[in-house]
């Protein structure tokens, strides 16, 4: 087809013309000067990414999963237990994870659509039993991917805190770092892990995680047997600029210019874009008149939207058609929500006229799958949801006397 394709999944994502380029160039040496300049420069920028001052930031050629399991083997040991929750399929396969590891795992089952309750936990930890077999550690993903939820992260430390609960908290932030707000050291979070491909805007093939003290000295004290995953010896080699394996050179330049995108366009400025984004969907999606997976409006994901299609209708028809018509790659429905749902990302490197026109696409695919869309009134509910955005900061607040 002619045109550039349109590749609206959650992740991987689209990749800026300034990252490529910054990849774009011969590989040097991973033990040389330069090599060590970028590194030393680089990870004080990406622990701001995180919002940790505290926190060491760990990078690995790996994915998401990977980061999963480093975070798992360095805090934990078999037979420890943590308490996690089954609300997507992402949650799911990091509880499954911990399992695979020989950890202990009471998952609270939950509503896919819904996002994790504070209350929820407070009653989980204070019926936890306490000694030796106590929690070690509360596992939450902070953004579930496959049904376009944000569970409230701040909410859930609020409830370790009011139990006085000594577990860790290690925080999923996959679809959510450099997108939606994260605050590692504010919200107490022990461990964060994200992957590369999201909204770090890189390709995939990079697992980085922001290690908190508590996680630090757990790490010394205990964990699983490992090796590749053992982020003591990755730390003490960043001192000097360097890694105790081959790194992941072209991805660490690119990491470096994507970076440096972020903290150019301000962190708050990112969320502001991708929550301004994510309402255009919501309003066109509301336009359709159809459904939005996630239950709760407040925790509604401003990454991507997980779109219910109606009974007799199969989500993979649609996306069938928006693939081979229009060129436009949408997310599937994963697990249990196979074929009743599609996602539209919108993170990462994106603007108002891209999502207008990713909604175009899915609005045909939608009325050729049988769906009795309007056409144009989800692209038009989306317009006017980024014109009232504007205006609404264009227009002056007026002064409140004193």
């Amino acid at each position: 087809m002619s045109g550039r394709p349109f590749l609206q999944i959650p992740g991987p994502t689209n990749v800026p013309d300034r990252v490529l380029r910054a990849m774009d160039r011969a590989v040097i040496d991973h033990r040389g000067p330069e090599f060590g300049a970028l590194v030393r420069g680089l990870l004080p920028d990406v622990a701001k990414l995180f919002r940790s001052e505290q926190g060491k930031v760990v990078l690995y050629p790996a994915s998401g999963t990977g980061a999963w399991e480093a975070a798992l083997v360095n805090t934990l040991a078999p037979g420890d237990r943590v308490l996690s929750f089954n609300n997507g399929h992402f949650s799911t396969l990091f509880a499954e994870t911990a399992r695979n590891l020989g950890i202990e795992v009471d998952e609270a089952p939950l509503r896919w659509g819904q996002g994790v309750p504070a209350d929820l936990v407070e009653e989980k930890l204070r019926a936890d039993r306490g000694g030796s077999g106590a929690y070690k550690a509360v596992l939450v993903v902070h953004n579930e991917t496959s049904t376009g939820v944000t569970s409230d992260v701040q909410a859930v430390r609020q409830a370790l805190d009011a139990t006085g609960h000594e577990a860790l908290l290690i925080v999923d932030t996959v679809s959510s770092l450099a997108s939606i707000d994260f605050r590692m050291d504010e919200w107490k979070v022990d461990v964060t892990l994200t992957g590369s491909q999201k909204g770090l805007m890189l390709p995939p093939g990079m697992a980085l995680l922001c290690v908190g003290p508590r996680a630090l000295a757990a790490s010394e004290h205990g964990g699983s047997r490992r090796n590749f995953w053992d982020w003591r010896r990755i730390i003490a080699d960043n001192a000097t600029g360097f890694y105790p394996y081959t790194p992941a050179t072209l991805l660490l330049f690119g990491l470096r210019e994507a970076t440096t995108m972020l903290l150019e366009e301000g962190l708050d400025n990112v969320f502001g874009r991708h929550a301004r984004l994510g309402g255009a969907v919501r309003a066109a999606v509301d336009a359709w008149g159809l459904k939005n997976l996630c239950e709760d409006p407040a925790l509604v994901s401003n990454s991507l939207t997980a779109v219910c299609t109606p009974d007799g209708i199969d989500s993979a028809d649609v996306m069938k058609i928006a693939r081979e018509r229009y060129d436009l790659a949408l997310g599937v429905g994963l697990g249990r929500v196979r074929g009743k749902i599609f996602r539209i990302g919108h993170l990462g490197s994106l603007n108002e006229l891209e999502v207008l026109g990713t909604l175009a696409g899915v609005e045909m695919a939608l009325a050729e799958a049988g769906v009795p869309v309007e056409l144009g009134a989800g692209v038009a509910a989306a317009q006017r949801a980024f014109v009232a955005g504007q205006q609404a900061v264009a227009t002056p607040v007026a002064a409140t006397s004193r």
